[in-house]
């Protein structure tokens, strides 16, 4: 497989991620001024609205924020299990080889954050929050990373997606351990007994889209009664589709061959539809495409578009919008700061101290392309938090509103911050890549 192969579809997922981040930018401008506008009522009436039904033995009445953040973010986990599966199995987490260079900066990167937020916080009650700044939104850093354009190296775009993937594995793992209320044993016990099954017919070769959708959707619910935050259960749940072909590309070929002959030798109606033959072949043709496609890419490319255009600029809307304004608000400005200080500094000394160190201890090998002040622009962009950073502070101050748009406005202050300083970084950065991949396009 040449490097065109593999780099063409990475492209691609980044023209996406780009898009995603502009779109997720126009969201949050447009929650933060609805808001604080004159309609301001409007915006809070709207995400507390709410829906579901009532029955004897289920309630499932929910506002409307709470479906968008438990729900479509479940869909937004799930995405993101396919994802980690897929770099295990495949891609760039494939090997200890490739693992360890995002694997050292994710956890210089979770754990410092973590760290400068217990050290800086004086608050018993705003302690919660310190798993706030160790998230990364990776289609803000990328839209960031890929307006730089050819000054940047494939190899760093790669490092950055690789370890937000690494970043998120940490957060589903804070969230399901220490933003979880009290666990109703009899309920998760069985939501993991269904798991287990779909985890064994996948194994055994059996998988189904509508079978892992009905299955998916009791085991949610499931989580979300017995106390484990649902989307916990969207990323577990990724973990039953397969990502193996039951066919290859030899023999889907020969079968396509031998279907297209079919077709022409069949009998053609002279009305306007198939003959039986034609549809005998046209049936034939859907059970080997079937097969051919990965279970695991096809999802993964179906729900990519609507994550990244729908459900992340949803709760961004639903969810970056802060009363700033309103003299009668308080706003904690210790925690502001401190969550700000938190994803810009934490992140970038986390990082850049991690990588540095274990390079010098030859633990890991860096890309000879990626120099030292791309991995100090890109640890201050691994501190724009956003998507994940507003998610888990949602969960950490859920019982808190007075602190909740406090963290708010410390993760949007402190992204801001993370980006412009990491564009200037690698904007001012001066690399051989450069020079080299300039006089290739020329």
């Amino acid at each position: 497989m040449n490097k065109k192969s593999i780099a063409s579809p990475f492209k691609k997922f980044l023209k996406t991620e780009s898009a995603s981040g502009i779109l997720l930018l126009v969201a949050t401008l447009l929650a933060l001024i609805w808001a604080n506008s004159p309609f301001r009522d409007s915006y809070s009436a709207l995400w507390d609205y709410k829906i579901g039904f009532k029955s004897e033995h289920l309630e499932l009445y929910k506002p409307l924020i709470l479906w968008i953040n438990d729900g479509l973010m479940a869909v937004f986990f799930f995405l993101i299990g396919l994802e980690i599966k897929r770099e295990f199995l495949i891609g760039e987490l494939n090997s200890t080889k490739k693992l360890a260079f995002p694997l050292f900066g994710a956890l210089g990167g979770m754990l410092f954050p973590v760290l400068f937020f217990i050290l800086l916080n004086e608050d018993p009650e705003t302690a919660h929050g310190w798993g706030v700044p160790m998230a990364t939104d990776i289609a803000f850093s990328l839209a960031v990373l890929n307006t730089l354009g050819k000054r940047i190296p494939l190899s760093l775009k790669v490092f950055l997606t690789a370890f937000a993937i690494v970043d998120d594995i940490g957060a589903v793992l804070v969230i399901a351990l220490f933003y979880s209320t009290s666990i109703d044993i009899t309920l998760i016990s069985i939501a993991i007994g269904l798991l287990a099954f779909l985890y064994f017919i996948a194994h055994k070769g059996f998988y189904s889209h509508y079978v892992t959708f009905m299955f998916g959707a009791v085991i949610w619910v499931l989580f979300l009664k017995a106390g484990i935050h649902p989307t916990v259960a969207g990323i577990l749940m990724a973990f039953a589709v397969p990502i193996r072909q039951k066919a290859h590309t030899p023999e889907f070929l020969a079968n396509l061959s031998q279907i297209m002959d079919n077709i022409k030798n069949a009998k053609v109606s002279p009305k306007p539809i198939l003959s039986k033959e034609q549809i005998n072949e046209i049936d034939n043709l859907d059970h080997w495409i079937e097969d051919y496609q990965s279970p695991l890419q096809l999802l993964e490319h179906k729900l990519h578009d609507i994550v990244a255009y729908a459900i992340i600029p949803i709760f961004a809307l639903a969810n970056a919008g802060v009363l700033i304004i309103d003299s009668n608000t308080h706003l904690d400005s210790s925690l502001i700061i401190h969550i700000a200080l938190c994803l810009v500094l934490g992140n970038s000394i986390g990082i850049t101290t991690v990588i540095t160190t274990v390079k010098k201890l030859k633990i890991i090998e860096v890309p000879k392309e990626i120099n030292g002040q791309h991995i100090v622009g890109v640890s201050f962009l691994a501190g724009i938090g956003f998507t994940m950073a507003i998610f888990i502070a949602s969960l950490a101050f859920a019982k808190s509103p007075e602190f909740l748009g406090s963290a708010k406005i410390g993760v949007l202050l402190g992204s801001l911050i993370s980006a412009i300083i990491g564009y200037i970084i690698l904007r001012l950065n001066k690399s051989d890549n450069e020079e080299e991949e300039l006089s290739t396009t020329s």
